[in-house]
């Protein structure tokens, strides 16, 4: 279940935004490795575990296998 009250902190903002990406051209999306993430937001590993934690915690991602997780649904979107 989606916690709809959860407010993203804005590194969570960047993971839910990397997630997206490709979706509005057809590209596959929703897909996302801790690496990546560490990559594009330059984020010190490790740091990146405790936003993907949280995001799955309310709900809005969900660990697919060790070091992937898949976008689930962002309730602030129509």
């Amino acid at each position: 279940m989606v916690n709809q009250n959860y407010e993203p902190s804005p590194k969570e903002e960047g993971i839910l935004d990397l997630l997206k990406e490709g979706r509005e051209v057809g590209e596959p999306w929703g897909y996302i490795t801790p690496a990546y993430i560490r990559e594009q937001l330059e984020i010190d590993e490790g740091n990146e575990s405790f936003h993907l934690r949280q995001l799955a915690s309310a709900g809005w991602i969900e660990k697919v296998a060790r070091g992937f997780y898949r976008f689930v649904e962002d309730p602030r979107e129509d």
